[in-house]
């Protein structure tokens, strides 16, 4: 079964599309930040990279303190904005 987490393309769209519909919403940036980061907990906690962007990802997730996450987060955010 194939998920939006098989492909980092797919991913990033996936991100793009929430972090509108959070904008829409009238979510603060800091806000979906916020989210980003807790997904990214719970990704890194309980999923297993798919691909190896999401490998590199990890890798960096696990090295940094809490304030490293939270940029992270934040920079994945513009990424998908930026798609």
């Amino acid at each position: 079964m194939s998920t939006v987490l098989d492909q980092f393309e797919s991913w990033k769209d996936f991100l793009k599309d929430r972090v509108a519909q959070g904008k829409t919403l009238g979510l603060s940036e800091e806000t979906i930040s916020n989210l980003a980061y807790e997904i990214g907990s719970f990704l890194d906690e309980r999923v297993d990279p798919k691909n190896n962007e999401q490998a590199v990802l990890k890798q960096l997730w696990d090295v940094g303190d809490d304030s490293d996450r939270h940029a992270i987060a934040k920079l994945m955010v513009k990424l998908a904005e930026k798609s």
